[in-house]
């Protein structure tokens, strides 16, 4: 109604001042003998005004409609919009829209697949060397370059970990499957892949997980999700014999798998922040292996598993992870 109304009221207004005129114009004239008279040409023109806004009123209804409502989704703007001149007009209008976006959206969604495959194919082949060059570097353990090269090595493998699962995380709905996970076996598996870092950076595991703990989750995603939290555990902890500890707990009506530091910590103004993509903060600029991609990538992987995710940390005192599993 109201788009209806501020579409004619300016008609409204030359109506008003075209009757005005016409009556100061008889009545100069002599036209308007009676005072009748003058009621009956109000009433008469202000009649066939309703009549007529009344017929435009309910004929492009289905318009007015249409424009006062936002489509709450795509297909919404094919509805109709009525029978009328200007609404088929409007339909058509819409109709063409709709299928010029659906063909870019086709466009880009097939560039997108074969960006995503490429990187997927990329990934497998860089791993191919990777391996290559692990079962040389196995042959010339005694040189002493040879531990070097291995972080490398590492180094690559994590970043390339880190794209395969960010292609992967567009099709996540047909990557997944939802079964019982033993914390322990997962937590132990990553601490054991990771146990040449551990060493390196003379930083020491503790595991406070229960064997028979178990949480309804993916598997692989959830390794994804500690093998990442403990990467950032070991790389943001300076200093010898500090201690990553990896605890799990029930906690009301949920489980805690929960990820503690002795680390640098986080300043306060990066906490917010850092399940942002590509937000490197001041430990990734200072540290400079940071992609900023880590702890984005936990959080949507925890949102698509329904799983929360917490945090908290005091710079020079480290950090905790809480991932939360739901009963």
């Amino acid at each position: 109604m109201k788009i209806f109304l501020c579409d004619h009221v300016s008609f409204v207004l030359l109506y008003f001042f075209n009757m005005f005129f016409i009556f100061i114009f008889y009545r100069n004239l002599g036209g308007f003998e009676t005072l009748e008279n003058i009621y009956y040409f109000i009433f008469l023109s202000n009649f066939l005004l309703g009549v007529f806004l009344l017929y435009r009123y309910f004929s492009y209804r289905k318009l007015y409609d249409k424009l006062s409502k936002m489509p709450s989704k795509l297909e919404d703007t094919l509805s109709s919009a009525g029978d009328a001149s200007l609404s088929e007009g409007v339909n058509r209008l819409l109709r063409v829209q709709y299928n010029l976006y659906q063909e870019q959206i086709q466009k880009y969604k097939r560039k997108q697949e074969e960006h995503l495959t490429f990187i997927h194919q990329w990934v497998h082949q860089m791993k191919t060397p990777i391996s290559v060059i692990h079962l040389i570097l196995q042959e010339n353990e005694a040189e002493p370059y040879v531990e070097n090269i291995r972080q490398e090595i590492e180094r690559i493998n994590r970043g390339l970990n880190i794209a395969l699962n960010m292609a992967r995380l567009g099709s996540f709905e047909h990557d997944f499957t939802v079964e019982t996970v033993l914390l322990h076996s997962v937590v132990s598996e990553v601490i054991n892949e990771q146990k040449r870092y551990f060493i390196r950076k003379r930083v020491y595991p503790e595991v406070r997980v229960g064997v028979k703990m178990a949480v309804k989750s993916d598997r692989k995603w959830l390794k994804f999700i500690v093998d990442q939290l403990l990467v950032n555990a070991i790389k943001y902890t300076e200093g010898e014999n500090k201690k990553v500890i990896v605890s799990a707990y029930e906690s009301e009506n949920s489980k805690v798998l929960e990820v503690k530091d002795q680390g640098v910590g986080i300043p306060q103004k990066d906490i917010r922040r850092v399940f942002e993509p590509f937000y490197t903060g001041e430990n990734g600029r200072r540290f400079g292996e940071s992609t900023g991609m880590g702890l984005y990538l936990v959080g949507e992987v925890c949102k698509k598993l329904e799983h929360q995710i917490e945090i908290e940390s005091k710079p020079g005192e480290g950090t905790s992870i809480r991932i939360i599993f739901t009963s």
